[in-house]
């Protein structure tokens, strides 16, 4: 989820993953996946960034979760079931 403003400066926040596409008329337009638009005071270029961020913020963790699960546990899971196998 991002966070944007809409004209009267009140923010909601829309789930990124929807954007199907971002207009610029005076306004930014945001259009969703449904067809639901929504006019926001932020610039496209705020926008995307924000897009950018919530991405590799997602990937970030996605990361370090895997490192994480990694060092608690260096047998890997398929190793495992290879040797499960092997005993039976």
């Amino acid at each position: 989820m991002i966070l944007l403003r809409r004209l009267n400066g009140t923010e909601f926040a829309i789930n990124a993953d929807l954007i199907e596409r971002i207009e610029i008329t005076p306004d930014t337009v945001v259009s969703l996946v449904d067809g639901t638009k929504y006019v926001v005071a932020d610039t496209v270029e705020e926008v995307i960034d924000r897009i950018v961020t919530f991405r590799a913020r997602i990937l970030a963790t996605a990361e370090s979760d895997a490192d994480a699960r990694d060092d608690e546990a260096s047998v890997s899971p398929l190793r495992l079931v290879a040797e499960q196998r092997e005993e039976q």
